[in-house]
């Protein structure tokens, strides 16, 4: 048994489970990076065997890394969930020792010089698979995984947690430990789910928020940048597990990951005041280190062509030190990144001014803009070009009012697009066809602005000439000349403490 997991028990069990959290949460790292390099042999001894073994082992290594990038989510997740770690820390010691005896077995296996390749897969699959029968390799690692998404579930405290399924995993984890000589752990302290708590908890969470739908969507087009920029955080940055705990009622809305997983940034909601905050977290050798800044604490700006670069204002110093550079792969993960942080930032109540800057994505050049009435609502159309890339996309803003600027919907417009793409409908009224909005605002229906049997988005204009002047965009030549953009909120200082679209 590793001794990530070994512990007494005390009669303050909930506090020695957050004195421990460290040591557990690094524990899961550990494992995740353990099966990622199982997951790499397993891909090598794969290239070096017939192909009539390949399905057996793609299915072993697809689960194997789906157990690597679980046991992260988890680890990140508790950062946030720290009051929920002690409900779920008697399940890690369930599973996290008899994971590690998989991931070892496996090694040593492939490892073994005194058989062929072949023979090696053949003894691995063969004795791994009848260690306890009706639990095949790949049966194994499925288990494994789906007892993982229901402690995040658990931890999470989703309405979808089924304490059941969980205990009939449980028992079977428990089976396999004892065939394989792991001693068995300690009781499940079942006084810490508390099935009642969560439902009040998700009864007020009637609707998902919109930022969880962004990045669900599937790219329309991938302009990639040709150089890679490196990713960091600059912090101040605590070891992991020893952020001081925050609220219970948190809302995870987005993760995304960098260079590999050794970055990685979640967008979170705290419920009692709806302010939403970041977690970054950079793995450093061994050890991994966690921040947590409010959105409202932070800036934005791209640096360079690669990179976002976060910053906040040390009081100590009286300066804007760095806190983050998150270098993306695609401009479009880049926007959708930078409307997201852009948006959240300006609804945040707790958030006192933006700078126009902020309002500006670098190295992109507006080729448009006009007032459109768009699902109701006046706002600010206009088109930006990546000077980067060539990617070019509609991006609307609130118009007016103390949101202003404030991004609603950005959609990325299709590469080559051909001449049925866009219909000018009448004297204001422009359709285009396969237009993909994601959308930056709780209010906004997308749906009401679809037309006609091919679903055409609707673009409105309040006046005939801008109407000409974007289908001419197009049609001809994408310059614009400046004299022909009207006056924007973007212009203008913007400060904001509420409001709505």
């Amino acid at each position: 048994m590793d001794p990530i997991l070994r512990r007494t028990r005390t009669p303050t069990a909930r506090l020695a489970a957050q004195q421990i959290s460290p040591q557990l949460l690094n524990g899961c790292f550990h494992e995740a990076d353990r099966a990622d390099l199982v997951g790499f042999n397993l891909q090598g001894l794969r290239n070096a065997l017939h192909e009539k073994f390949h399905p057996h082992l793609n299915g072993i290594i697809e689960e194997i890394y789906n157990t690597s990038r679980l046991l992260r989510d988890l680890a990140e997740q508790a950062q946030i969930h720290l009051s929920q770690l002690p409900a779920v820390f008697d399940y890690l010691n369930v599973i996290l020792p008899c994971l590690c005896k998989t991931l070892r077995d496996i090694n040593t296996f492939y490892e073994d010089k005194s058989m062929n390749k072949e023979h090696r897969w053949r003894a691995m699959y063969h004795k791994l698979s009848n260690e306890l029968p009706g639990t095949t390799l790949p049966a194994r690692f499925i288990m494994y995984n789906q007892f993982l998404r229901l402690l995040q579930d658990l931890m999470t405290r989703s309405p979808n947690f089924d304490l059941n399924a969980m205990e009939s995993l449980r028992i079977r984890i428990l089976q396999l430990r004892e065939v394989r000589k792991i001693p068995p752990p300690n009781p499940i302290r079942t006084d810490l789910i508390r099935r009642d708590e969560a439902l009040d908890f998700w009864n007020r969470e009637t609707n998902s928020h919109w930022a969880e739908a962004i990045f669900t969507q599937p790219l329309p087009s991938r302009r990639e940048f040709k150089v890679q920029g490196r990713s960091d955080a600059y912090g101040p940055l605590r070891k992991l597990g020893h952020l001081p705990p925050l609220s219970r009622d948190v809302k995870i809305l987005v993760k995304r990951s960098f260079d590999s997983d050794r970055i990685s940034v979640i967008f979170f909601l705290q419920l009692r005041n709806q302010a939403p905050s970041l977690l970054i977290r950079s793995k450093v050798a061994s050890q991994n280190w966690v921040s947590v800044l409010g959105v409202h604490e932070l800036s934005i700006r791209r640096e360079g062509e690669t990179v976002l670069h976060l910053s906040t204002w040390n009081t100590a110093e009286q300066r804007i030190v760095p806190w983050a550079d998150l270098s993306f792969l695609t401009w479009e993960e880049m926007v959708l990144f930078y409307c997201t942080f852009l948006c959240l930032r300006v609804r945040s109540q707790l958030t006192l001014k933006v700078s126009p800057a902020e309002f500006h994505l670098r190295k992109e050049k507006r080729l448009f803009q006009a007032q459109i009435i768009d699902d109701g609502y006046q706002h600010v159309l206009m088109v930006f070009e990546d000077t980067v890339t060539g990617g070019c996309r509609l991006h609307a803003a609130v118009w007016e009012g103390k949101m202003r600027a404030c991004p609603v919907w950005t959609a990325f417009i299709p590469p080559n697009v051909s001449s049925s793409w866009l219909l000018r409908k009448s004297k204001r009224c422009i359709w285009l066809r396969d237009i993909q909005p994601y959308v930056f605002c709780e209010t906004y229906r997308p749906i009401n602005q679809r037309r006609g049997k091919f679903s055409a988005y609707e673009l409105r204009f309040a006046h005939k000439e801008a109407a000409t002047r974007f289908q001419e965009l197009f049609s001809s030549s994408p310059e614009t000349s400046a004299a022909s953009i009207p006056d924007s909120p973007l212009d203008n200082d913007v400060t904001t403490t509420e409001g709505s679209q």
